[in-house]
């Protein structure tokens, strides 16, 4: 990894939620030949649900900066050296980069689409999805030791998935992301079978993630428009499944090597999650207690509470982070915090990363603001901070800089940014 970073040396931003993809067309020479003559005929008719839903953002001309769901289309996700300049013009050295774009035979985006439902999608979807991890590899190459790309698998076939995951470690991918909840398609991660796919995870030492995404499907005639809204409304909730399926589950308790990470969420709500599931874990276990005859099977053979599992195994990049998210750092540890800005995601920090960087961390420790912009990446992804430090020194923002609040004349009028928008609307609220 190399010597920490340390000193009045400027900060090494490294963000643990970027998103790339290749554009439609680019994905064919990545795809299996077997399937040329399919994708041609889906490309040629192929139309994105999402893709207009943000047209009338009022906060930006910059037609690349988009919604998440309807981001796909934007050309951020795959210009690699464009990407660089833009992602240095910001402070950011390196990043942790997710799928984003749609994937042969995807109905949508890879941040809209839920996992297959049938034998059919899943023979498409997968060789759509091969076909993104091989374009990955080729983006992260095109920037040595600057991007850390994950593989995309879904659960449904374990053989396919277990042999990608070791395909995506020889190739150089950093780790491993698997389907998030969709109210189309819910993938348990308690489920047993599927201790064969943890197991290669934790051996070939591949951190595995999950990352939020649209749960709804897009607005038809036959849902109206709650569709989005409850979509939207619902994220948080299905994300937060994750936590107690792993920790009720056992993962770790059959698994101590395996690391999580849960990206783009909020952090604050963890802490009393994690209080809920120690005591449903102590509860469970004690005869007598109501939750017994419910809860003892699953949880009386642990040998250490969730929270304990959360030190060692997990991590969160709360990359929509507000202030109230790193108020909870201590009750988590510092050391399982990881700073992302979402880019190119319009409710991430571009263009305003530096400003979001102040927001948050202008009156922490430098070493704790070390620790979760650069160093706990560094660990767990492998990066060579002394690499990274020589671009930091060019592009990266000072100690005095970070520590600087922001001023309220600093702040733009409006912002769809979730970190920057808070600030924005303190200041709206205290003019009041």
């Amino acid at each position: 990894m190399g010597s920490e970073a340390s000193g009045s040396k400027n900060y090494v931003l490294i963000t643990a939620d970027g998103h790339a993809g290749a554009s439609i067309r680019d994905y064919k020479p990545y795809l299996a030949k077997q399937f040329h003559d399919e994708f041609e005929v889906w490309a040629k008719d192929f139309y994105d649900p999402w893709a207009d839903f943000d047209k009338d953002l009022a906060d930006t001309d910059d037609v690349g900066l988009r919604l998440g769901v309807s981001s796909a289309s934007s050309a951020y996700n795959w210009e690699s050296k464009e990407r660089v300049t833009i992602l240095e013009g910001q402070g950011v050295v390196a990043e942790v980069i997710f799928p984003n774009t749609v994937p042969p035979f995807y109905p949508s985006g890879a941040v809209t689409a839920p996992s297959p439902t049938n034998a059919e999608e899943y023979r498409r979807l997968w060789a759509g999805v091969q076909a993104h991890n091989r374009w990955m590899v080729d983006f992260c190459n095109d920037a040595p030791g600057r991007r850390a790309g994950l593989a995309q698998v879904f659960l449904t076939n374990l053989d396919d998935a277990i042999a990608e995951v070791k395909w995506a470690k020889e190739q150089g991918l950093a780790g491993v992301i698997v389907p998030a909840d969709h109210q189309c398609s819910i993938v348990n991660l308690y489920e047993r079978r599927l201790d064969p796919f943890w197991k290669a995870c934790s051996d070939y030492g591949m951190p595995v993630h999950r990352h939020s995404a649209g749960v709804g499907p897009p607005e038809t005639d036959e849902t109206g428009p709650a569709a989005i809204a409850l979509g939207v409304y619902e994220t948080q909730m299905f994300f937060q499944r994750t936590l107690p399926h792993l920790m009720i589950g056992g993962v770790f308790e059959r698994f101590p090597e395996l690391q999580f990470v849960m990206t783009e969420t909020g952090c604050a709500w963890i802490p009393a999650e994690l209080n809920r599931l120690d005591w449903s874990v102590k509860l469970g276990s004690q005869k007598g207690q109501i939750a017994y005859p419910l809860y003892h099977r699953a949880v009386e053979n642990m040998t250490k509470l969730p929270s304990e599992h959360w030190h060692k195994n997990m991590h969160v990049a709360p990359s929509l982070a507000v202030r109230k998210d790193l108020d909870v750092r201590y009750d988590l540890g510092v050391d399982r915090i990881l700073w992302g800005n979402d880019y190119p995601h319009h409710e991430g920090s571009f263009p305003y990363n530096k400003l979001a960087v102040r927001l948050l961390f202008h009156d922490i420790p430098e070493d704790e603001v070390r620790a979760m912009t650069s160093l706990n990446a560094a660990k767990l992804y492998g990066f060579d901070l002394d690499m990274l430090q020589k671009v930091a020194d060019r592009v990266g923002p000072s100690v005095e800089e970070v520590a600087t609040p922001v001023a309220p004349h600093e702040l733009p009028d409006v912002s769809f940014s979730h970190t920057v928008g808070e600030a924005v609307a303190a200041r709206r609220a205290l003019a009041a």
